[in-house]
């Protein structure tokens, strides 16, 4: 019954609008998918200017859609199956990204120093 609704919901030109969280639920949530994601598999971080249209540009010959007066910034996470998202406001993002940050480095303790070669000499040696 699941399958048949979600089908017909997608065949039917239907926009399908993202779930966005608030900048504080998704720090949490982040929390928890990285350390989910510690144990076993790993997650992906994508970051762009967000203009707050969800729809795609229009074609020849329609009315452009107006520019914004500020733009914002899309956060998204991906964990396998698991998406989270988020829309910073241009005034919060110093504020969101050391949070960000500290979320980031607590559960990146897994991480190995890469020992860099010092010259071409040794690194052509192996």
């Amino acid at each position: 019954l699941f399958l048949a609704e979600s089908s017909s919901k997608f065949l039917s030109n239907s926009v399908v609008k993202m779930v966005l969280l608030t900048n504080e639920e998704f720090l949490s949530k982040l929390t928890l998918l990285a350390q989910s994601a510690r144990k076993d598999s790993s997650f992906t971080v994508t970051i762009k200017r967000y203009d707050g249209h969800d729809r795609p540009k229009p074609r020849e010959g329609k009315p452009p859609l107006p520019t914004p007066a500020e733009y914002s910034c899309l956060i998204r996470v991906r964990s396998g199956a698991k998406k989270l998202s988020t829309v910073v406001k241009r005034d919060e993002v110093a504020k969101f990204m050391e949070s960000y940050s500290k979320v980031l480095k607590s559960s990146m303790d897994g991480l190995k120093k890469v020992k860099k070669v010092k010259n071409k000499a040794k690194a052509a040696q192996g």
